[in-house]
């Protein structure tokens, strides 16, 4: 059985995301999305907690796709899970040269091996931090995002 490890923020979790998780879930036996707290991305907008809800919904229709949440480091994931790889999307150029090095210091500390799946066109352009931004000014989001994501979105900035 090949297990794979998604890791991401996932502040919200986006169709480009999905795309990502459908494709890793015909590709190989288990795939473990794992959330965390990305102190790079600065504060975040959704808890752990919500996002975990999210992210549950969201995957529900895969049957090989399980959630967790971690605040360690990736590798330490994937060995404890027992997972294969480590799956990262890539969007363009600029995502594969941060990935790249990511994949090598992975590699380098844990001997684990990173694969990159490539979003189509159609998904490409879509950020979480560009949705979080769209909606806080009102804009509609709801086809870059599942539905109960846009509508928890919605809550957010209404409050």
């Amino acid at each position: 059985m090949t297990r794979v490890l998604y890791p991401g923020s996932f502040d919200p979790i986006h169709n480009g995301h999905l795309e990502i998780i459908a494709t890793a879930s015909r590709l190989f036996d288990h795939v473990v999305v794992a959330a965390m707290r990305n102190l790079q991305k600065g504060e975040p907008l959704f808890t752990l907690d919500e996002r975990r809800e999210m992210l549950e919904e969201s995957v529900a229709k895969f049957g090989n796709v399980t959630v967790t949440m971690f605040a360690s480091l990736v590798v330490d994931l994937s060995q404890e899970l027992e997972a294969d790889f480590i799956v990262k999307g890539l969007r363009a150029v600029s995502d594969f040269e941060s990935e790249l090095q990511m994949a090598q210091m992975n590699h380098k500390i844990s001997g684990v091996d990173t694969l990159f799946i490539p979003s189509t066109s159609g998904n490409s352009f879509l950020a979480s931090k560009l949705i979080r931004e769209i909606t806080r000014f009102g804009g509609d989001v709801s086809t870059m995002v599942p539905e109960a994501v846009a509508k928890r979105l919605q809550e957010k900035y209404q409050s």
